[in-house]
């Protein structure tokens, strides 16, 4: 009898097609966990930003910060910072002027220390910044976990919307660019 050899081809394309067929199942899979995460992730931020207007704050000369002086028509950018945080502490001058030029486009600027009355009051002594400041304490931290920052890191800014929504968040030091891409 003759017995035609099978092509290894032959053997491998059912093989190889599972393989392909397995391989789009799965990033199907993880592009669907993903997009729910994400999904979920950014709930959750708009969530703590409803809390955030129930947090009420105290400024570093201990009196209480006027919300009608934060909460307007526009875009708000949260700044979650401290004194001892070099980063924080330099991009502190970008966004005041951030806060200075687009106030009139109903922007608005709040600035949350993680830190200590007296520590803000001095660094605020020899660096003025036009913005409210309110002192968030050790809470800033959870208040920020609850905005999207998971690592409790600082600096961290998020931009809310008029409406309350979660827009843009950023850990670490914000550039021009990144405000400028806000802005528009």
């Amino acid at each position: 009898m003759n017995q035609m050899p099978t092509s290894p081809n032959r053997e491998a394309a059912p093989t190889r097609r599972k393989a392909v067929l397995w391989s789009t199942a799965a990033l199907a899979a993880v592009a669907g966990v993903g997009a729910g995460w994400w999904s979920l992730g950014r709930q959750s931020a708009d969530a703590g930003a409803e809390s955030l207007w129930a947090q009420r704050f105290d400024t570093p000369e201990g009196q209480p910060l006027e919300w009608s002086a934060v909460r307007g028509n526009g875009p708000l950018l949260v700044n979650f910072w401290a004194t001892w945080c070099p980063p924080c502490v330099a991009e502190l001058p970008l966004l005041d002027q951030f806060g200075r030029e687009h106030a009139a486009k109903g922007w608005r600027v709040l600035g949350l220390a993680v830190d200590q009355p007296s520590s803000v009051r001095k660094f605020l002594s020899t660096r003025h910044v036009a913005f409210p400041v309110g002192m968030a304490g050790l809470q800033g931290t959870d208040l920020s976990r609850s905005l999207g920052n998971q690592q409790g890191s600082l600096p961290f800014t998020v931009v809310l919307a008029a409406n309350g929504r979660v827009l843009h968040r950023k850990i670490g030091q914000v550039t021009e660019a990144e405000l400028k891409s806000w802005a528009s």
